[in-house]
């Protein structure tokens, strides 16, 4: 049987940039295609800049066709107001994914971490350097990006597993 590759987008959500990149997996390999950064005006308001960011992923999904998004779950920090504009931005990820008929997969950023680089504390350059070598040419402009990538990653080795992950209910039935 021939194994199929997979399309997979890995998103990175955040009011000033949302990072997103898209690799090809299959059983043996993963490949890049294409990474960047959503980044709304800073000026505008946030309604403005989570219709931006939605905007920006579907047109992500048109172009690319992923078949699953994977996304970081929430961490929560000390500052409760950025953690709150992050799930904003993250909701409106999930929500524009879901209407679009594209199952969403969370995990927590120990796992994706580990699942890159084998370390579940590893930091943002080590991320960068495992992203780097798992998909030669890769070119990060932010650590968004690279979280993108990283997070994409992450799907695929659970995906090619078949070890079970978490799927959010996107089961929006119109």
């Amino acid at each position: 049987m021939k194994n199929k590759n997979m399309r997979l987008l890995g998103l990175d959500p955040g009011l000033r940039h949302t990072g997103w990149g898209i690799i090809e997996s299959n059983k043996d390999k993963i490949s890049w295609l294409a990474s960047g950064n959503i980044s709304p005006k800073t000026d505008d308001s946030i309604a403005k800049r989570l219709m931006q960011i939605s905007r920006g992923i579907s047109n992500i999904i048109e172009q690319y066709d992923p078949e699953a998004v994977a996304i970081e779950d929430i961490f929560m920090g000390k500052n409760v107001q950025s953690a709150l504009k992050l799930e904003m931005a993250r909701g409106v990820a999930i929500n524009t994914c879901a209407s679009l008929n594209v199952s969403v997969y969370q995990y927590e950023a120990t796992v994706v971490k580990k699942a890159t680089t084998g370390f579940g504390r590893a930091n943002k350059e080590q991320v960068y350097s495992m992203v780097k070598f798992l998909l030669p040419g890769v070119i990060c402009k932010s650590d968004d990006e690279s979280d993108a990538l990283a997070v994409a990653i992450c799907h695929s080795q659970f995906a090619s597993s078949k070890i079970n992950y978490s799927e959010l209910d996107n089961n929006y039935d119109s």
